[in-house]
């Protein structure tokens, strides 16, 4: 199993500091811990140290750092390039990552800071093909992308305009995707971006649920995180980074 981690996006609502630099190496800690060394050192802490990263803006700027951030963190990062990041949504970027698939894969968002015990949450889970990891403690409002669950517990729905009252909880950017799930989540996420492009890639978990795929749920507990979006998600962030 390996580590993927999608950093190809722009980050246009944290301009200036976005305008060269990919919003996963925005300093959370001090000057030198990026929001992609958390995903790494995230990553290591669980044993995964073979780490695909989907790239897109300015990809010079991890490359830059590539070396430095494999020695940090004992980790083994190869690059693959998403030349559609600034034009299409997520749905392309995770299909990018779709080898990863194969041998499966522990799916992070290049912009989410959240302590290793995400990660352990997911890998400690009973075995399924499809886990994604929620949070079903905070507050939910319009932004966030919601999920309403089955009877048994299984993905139903995934979508941020769902009904905040409703739903069991908010999906946080971390996935478990095993080999059984691969090329079924694969052609997903392929229908999904082909039928429109700008859809995210939890669009293609929702095609996969609708073509009769199980997508389990695992709940996070209350810890602290935050998705990086604005300057006030970037706060938070740097706020949270020094408790893990």
């Amino acid at each position: 199993m390996i580590g993927v981690v999608l950093a190809a996006g722009w980050g246009s609502r944290l301009a200036p500091l976005t305008e060269d630099l990919p919003k996963t190496l925005l300093p959370v800690a001090g000057d030198d811990t990026s929001i992609l060394d958390i995903a790494l050192h995230n990553l290591a802490e669980v044993g995964l140290t073979d780490v695909l990263v989907v790239t897109g803006f300015a990809q010079h700027r991890i490359e830059e750092r590539l070396d430095a951030l494999e020695s940090r963190h004992g980790v083994k990062v190869t690059l693959v390039h998403n030349d559609k990041a600034l034009v299409w949504n997520n749905a392309y970027s995770l299909y990018c990552a779709r080898e990863a698939f194969e041998e499966g894969c522990l799916l992070l968002n290049g912009d989410t800071v959240h302590p290793s015990s995400v990660e352990r949450s997911l890998l400690e889970h009973e075995p399924v093909d499809l886990l994604l990891a929620l949070d079903t403690v905070k507050s939910l409002a319009e932004e966030e992308m919601k999920v309403h669950l089955d009877g048994a517990g299984r993905l139903r729905q995934i979508n941020k305009a769902l009904d905040p009252a409703t739903a069991a909880g908010e999906y946080i950017g971390a996935s478990l995707i095993r080999p059984a799930a691969g090329a079924r989540l694969a052609d997903a996420l392929r229908a999904t971006f082909e039928r429109d492009t700008t859809l995210y890639y939890e669009d293609g978990y929702q095609e996969y649920v609708d073509r009769g795929g199980d997508i389990h749920v695992t709940s996070i507990g209350e810890v602290p995180w935050v998705e990086v979006d604005n300057h006030a998600d970037l706060t938070r962030a740097r706020e949270i980074a020094c408790l893990y």
